[in-house]
């Protein structure tokens, strides 16, 4: 085996790492549609978090949200300690990154759920 096989070898063995764990995470996330969350969000047990930079969210954003980029979540989670009683539901531009930021704080103890499609479905819905 020469080096090019390794490396060919180590690029699919980290294709497949990020491919399993993101099936990982969408499993133990709760996922919401647009129309579902714009239903969920007239009762007060439920808020969004858009977890978008700060220059997306100076565009546009959802009217009520909260707002801590998902290079944040980890630091900043506990700006959430008030609303551990409630869902949140992390938005993004596609649903991807607010995914990911939805299992980082289910994983520290809140009911985080995501909303799939991110602003992008949020427009069109």
């Amino acid at each position: 085996m020469n080096f090019s096989d390794i490396m060919l070898y180590s690029i699919i063995g980290l294709v497949v790492y990020y491919i399993v764990k993101k099936i990982l995470i969408s499993r133990s996330v709760k996922t919401y549609g647009p129309h579902e969350v714009r239903e969920k969000i007239k009762n007060r047990n439920t808020i969004l978090l858009d977890v978008r930079n700060s220059d997306e969210r100076k565009r546009e954003h959802i009217k009520g949200s909260f707002h801590i980029p998902v290079y944040d979540i980890k630091t900043r989670s506990g700006e959430l300690s008030k609303f551990k009683d409630k869902e949140i539901i992390c938005y993004c531009r596609s649903g991807n990154r607010s995914l990911s930021a939805a299992y980082t704080l289910k994983r520290q103890g809140y009911n985080a759920a995501n909303m799939k499609g991110g602003m992008l479905g949020w427009q069109r819905s």
